[in-house]
């Protein structure tokens, strides 16, 4: 018996990643996703041995499922959080392999924050859709409904998602890596022009306190006002903060450091005339499974 549970624990962890990836993508929170890929772990650990004749389908039922009880609720909560609301940044090989920019463009902050302009069922129609590579019949027996009606659900994501799409980016990791770099010593140094000349004229600079640290409540639209604005905030809050390139969500981010502590992530969108967005997170409930990942990643080389 205890082998046969030990098989069932081994199958269970060989599906754990991309349960997480699932998950991440439907709720936005790699904390809630984490809860999500346990809660379905328990629902797994209470089946008898060999009575899941197909235990991947069966688990991303199970995930879908839990995530979109979680959605329901978080809208809720989300209408009343304070300010801005981005999604929760995950660390490099969270989500497993992405070697295509449509696989890293999946899951960045542009596309997760306009995700939450679909319906719960139609954010998992287009995850199951797109990132999972379900059919229209495969998705509609995960969501319990017709298959017309999962064509219908992921028609109308699709939609929605590209009303919004984000400005189609001109330059590759390492261009944008570098950009990165020449942004942060031009807002450090305060050079107003320097920093003016790298940013679109329609530029919004997005940050998410969370009500916990300190944070513009408002987006900030426009050059010359989001150049003064991130001038203004390396001027009074980069004192004794060290700043590290690395990864996020798979492209180039800037954290900041103040000692072991994660204080900031910073992601920007590049578009044909410069930098057409910049999300700065602050809110330490978000950053602590990226900082707990990040230092596991680099003490293991």
């Amino acid at each position: 018996m205890d082998g046969e549970r030990d098989e069932a624990v081994r199958e269970f962890e060989s599906h754990r990643q991309r349960l997480f990836s699932l998950a991440y993508r439907m709720l936005g929170s790699a904390a809630e996703a984490e809860d999500a890929v346990q809660d379905a772990y328990l629902r797994w650990h209470g089946t008898e041995p060999g009575q899941v004749a197909a235990p991947g389908p069966w688990l991303n039922k199970v995930v879908t499922n839990l995530c979109l009880n979680r959605l329901t609720s978080a809208r809720a909560r989300r209408e009343e959080y304070p300010g801005t609301w981005l999604p929760e940044p995950v660390a490099s090989g969270a989500l497993g392999p992405m070697e295509r920019a449509e696989q890293r463009e999946a899951v960045s902050f542009a596309v997760l924050t306009m995700m939450e302009r679909l319906s719960p069922p139609e954010r998992a129609a287009v995850v199951l859709r797109d990132a999972f590579g379900y059919s229209h019949r495969e998705v509609a027996g995960v969501l319990d409904c017709t298959e017309a009606a999962a064509r219908q659900l992921h028609h109308r994501g699709r939609k929605r998602l590209a009303e919004g799409a984000p400005h189609p980016g001109t330059v590759d990791a390492e261009q944008n890596a570098a950009l990165l770099g020449r942004f942060l010593q031009a807002a450090s140094d305060g050079a107003l022009e320097q920093l003016e000349q790298l940013l679109a004229a329609q530029v919004v600079v997005w940050a998410d306190g969370g009500g916990k640290a300190r944070a513009a409540l408002r987006p900030v639209h426009g050059r010359v006002n989001a150049a003064r604005f991130l001038a203004g905030l390396f001027e009074r809050f980069t004192d004794g903060v060290r700043f590290e390139l690395a990864e996020a969500n798979g492209a180039p981010a800037l954290l900041g450091w103040e000692g072991e502590e994660l204080t900031a992530i910073g992601t920007v969108d590049v578009g044909p005339d410069g930098v057409t967005d910049i999300r700065i997170l602050r809110n330490p409930d978000k950053l602590a499974h990226y900082a707990h990942r990040h230092r596991a990643l680099s003490q293991n080389g």
